[in-house]
């Protein structure tokens, strides 16, 4: 204290985002080389989400291709069901994104708190990601890492695809032996090593997120890859008879973890069938009405935090 006023001291990095027009708040998430906090904009006068990540800290893979093709992506993309980036800075060997500010935490603790997700409301959410994703597709983007932890919620629940850091543009018809993200979300034919068609790791992933909406489970055991792969191959995916889950909801997740690729159902076939007929794009403001609902016994996911790349 100072003649009675308060003093308050900014580290280099405060004081610099602040001629920038962002004052830092609490903590998002952190990671090995990265780290989320919320900040206030100046100039847009809300709240938005900015991702630190340290030029310094990161391998030189990530950085010099990882790193480069994340930033040029989410440069491009412009879709409601994905986050939108706001501004790029650079400063101190940090790159700093600004981002849309996802008010309702990711798709993997909104599930663990809950539990599983009622189907009106899983088809919804589904629905979002499957336009997000196909939006991405459509011009030949790849996310590579579709998980949980990456799949965001707005202020009223609304779908919102993050974190490009395993993205990559494709040509029709490239395939790739490429594994990246979580074996939890991960193709059997990813998994084994086999060279795959790249929206096709997109696509298991999201048949893996939908199991997990409506069941509140993993659909598969990751603590034991070998035997995983075994389970995916050799049998379908099972559902608790604990679980109401109507039948075209288990036969969307069939046709989408199907094990030959060939067979396994497209996104505009996930978009055109059934159960997500009567989906609409947009969610109701439905805030309070989440707020009341009382929280599930928290669920163990397992190892699906863990994302690599080779």
């Amino acid at each position: 204290m100072s003649g009675g006023k308060e003093v308050i001291v900014m580290s280099d990095e405060e004081s610099e985002l602040k001629k920038r027009g962002y004052s830092l708040g609490t903590s998002l998430g952190e990671g090995s080389y990265a780290k989320v906090k919320s900040a206030y904009s100046e100039k847009l006068q809300k709240r938005v989400a900015l991702k630190i990540i340290s030029r310094k800290k990161v391998p030189r893979d990530f950085r010099e291709k990882f790193l480069p093709r994340e930033l040029k992506i989410i440069g491009q993309v412009d879709h409601q069901n994905v986050i939108k980036m706001y501004e790029l800075i650079e400063f101190h060997n940090k790159v700093y994104i600004a981002m849309e500010h996802a008010g309702h935490g990711d798709l993997l603790e909104f599930i663990k708190l809950r539990g599983a997700i009622p189907e009106e409301k899983a088809k919804v959410m589904f629905f979002q990601l499957a336009q997000a994703i196909n939006y991405l597709h459509n011009r030949n983007i790849v996310h590579r890492d579709l998980k949980c932890e990456n799949i965001l919620l707005d202020n009223t629940n609304n779908i919102k695809v993050s974190d490009f850091g395993f993205a990559r543009t494709f040509d029709a018809g490239d395939i790739s032996k490429t594994f990246c993200g979580s074996a939890a979300y991960a193709a059997p034919e990813i998994l084994r090593g086999q060279p795959y068609h790249l929206p096709l790791h997109d696509i298991w992933a999201m048949g893996v997120i939908l199991y997990i909406m409506v069941c509140g489970s993993m659909p598969y055991d990751d603590s034991n890859i070998k035997k995983m792969v075994k389970d995916q191959t050799e049998k379908k995916v099972a559902f608790s008879k604990s679980k109401s889950i109507s039948d075209i909801c288990k036969t969307l997740v069939y046709s989408i973890l199907e094990v030959n690729s060939k067979k396994r159902t497209t996104i505009p076939q996930m978009l055109q069938n059934p159960w997500l007929a009567q989906a609409k794009t947009h969610q109701e403001p439905e805030t309070t009405k989440m707020e009341k609902m009382s929280a599930a016994p928290k669920i163990d996911f397992g190892g699906t935090q863990k994302s690599t790349a080779k």
